[in-house]
């Protein structure tokens, strides 16, 4: 699975159109003047869209479940734009909408 690497400026929201952000992005390493995401960083998601009578299902969180596999950041694996994730509580998806192009890895 190959894909363009996510930094800390991608645009990513949860399946209902909640906007997420990464909370621990790596600084190390940087791409476009960002900092990259490490599978290891978890995502807050704010204002999840998911309709009134599942309130208490709206996303909160967000994690990435698997990363590069030949590219790595300190050690940890780095979140591709082909990677899979999943919410909190209710387990669905995050969506990458935007994402910087120059770098990709596999």
């Amino acid at each position: 699975m190959s894909g363009a690497i996510l930094h800390l400026g991608a645009s990513v929201t949860c399946s209902h159109g909640g906007p997420a952000v990464p909370t621990v992005p790596y600084s190390r390493v940087t791409l476009s003047g960002h900092p990259v995401v490490t599978v290891a960083a978890p995502y807050a998601i704010a204002h999840c869209n998911l309709a009134a009578p599942a309130e208490a299902l709206r996303c909160t969180g967000g994690q990435w479940l698997q990363g590069s596999t030949r590219v790595f950041a300190g050690g940890r694996a780095l979140v591709l734009e082909t990677s899979p994730s999943m919410c909190v509580p209710n387990g669905a998806a995050m969506l990458v909408l935007e994402c910087q192009t120059r770098v990709s890895a596999v």
